[in-house]
């Protein structure tokens, strides 16, 4: 794969991304998906699935994982309900990661991906101990079907991340940066964040955001705002991805499933932008 081609993330039947014809329409060839729901996880939807990629010369690169129940209404709630982390859900929501693998097998796609939710800060605890098991396991599963698991960042610093990686000992659980999501959580400064976990970075995000007022940051959502808009800095990121060695898809993710125009016409620009800046920096 050429470096740096561009993605776009995209859904098969639910979910925050956009519409097959339309990452089509922008001629973007890589996607990544967001799990369709059970009953359309089979061999006969991935085979539908994979037949109009193919027929629009796209590749899936990741598959994301997303549950029933999860909210992203403020970050307290997010933290509640995101992820594995929530431990009255927690070993549903782990076998249900384990038939999206599976589906992701169909798609013969080598990665899954999640937000894993907001890790416990005392490692002591039995909470972060049953989770660092439960992943190990979904791990396991993963690893059975060739395939790495990608953590989305934003909900972690990038030292609790690493400390949570450390302490999985798996070599199959790498990293997916999203540069806005420090910021809409307010966890740390994106460049120096994936500065510091290059080395586990498999994808990437190219979506930017603008920071919450000092006195509300970490506690109060950060804005999400059209790529280039924001506070990210992206000639800054793509040449730091340029540094740690990244040479994958630039995947844009854009959040506004409730007006279809306006993310699709976001997206045309945000594809725009990342081309030129990709021509000025690999030049």
């Amino acid at each position: 794969m050429a470096k740096w081609q561009i993605g776009v993330f995209a859904s098969i039947d639910a979910g925050l991304g956009v519409h097959l014809d339309v990452a089509q329409e922008l001629g973007v060839p890589t996607i990544q998906v967001h799990a369709p729901h059970a009953g359309t996880r089979n061999p006969q939807a991935a085979a539908a699935f994979l037949k109009r990629c193919s027929d629009a010369g796209i590749t899936i690169t990741a598959v994301f994982g997303g549950f029933e129940g999860e909210s992203y209404a403020d970050i307290a709630t997010t933290a509640r309900t995101v992820g594995l982390v929530p431990e009255e859900t927690r070993a549903a929501r782990v076998q249900e990661m384990k038939e999206i693998s599976d589906f992701t097998k169909l798609l013969n796609c080598p990665t899954v991906a999640l937000h894993i939710g907001f890790v416990p800060h005392d490692t002591s605890s039995e909470s972060y101990k049953n989770l660092i098991a439960t992943t190990r396991d979904l791990l396991d599963h993963v690893k059975a079907n060739g395939q790495q698991l990608n953590l989305e960042t934003g909900q972690e610093s990038a030292d609790h991340l690493l400390q949570f990686i450390n302490d999985v000992q798996r070599d199959n659980l790498f990293i997916n940066f999203d540069p806005a999501n420090m910021i809409l959580y307010g966890t740390g400064e994106p460049i120096e964040a994936l500065k510091k976990v290059g080395k586990y970075v498999r994808s990437i995000h190219c979506k930017d955001a603008k920071w919450a007022s000092a006195d509300v940051r970490g506690t109060a959502w950060g804005q999400e705002v059209p790529l280039g808009d924001g506070d990210v800095g992206m000639e800054r990121y793509l040449r730091t991805l340029l540094e740690i060695g990244y040479t994958g898809p630039l995947t844009i993710e854009r959040e506004i499933p409730q007006d279809r125009a306006r993310q699709k016409a976001d997206i045309g620009h945000a594809v725009s932008l990342l081309q030129n800046l990709r021509s000025k920096i690999l030049s």
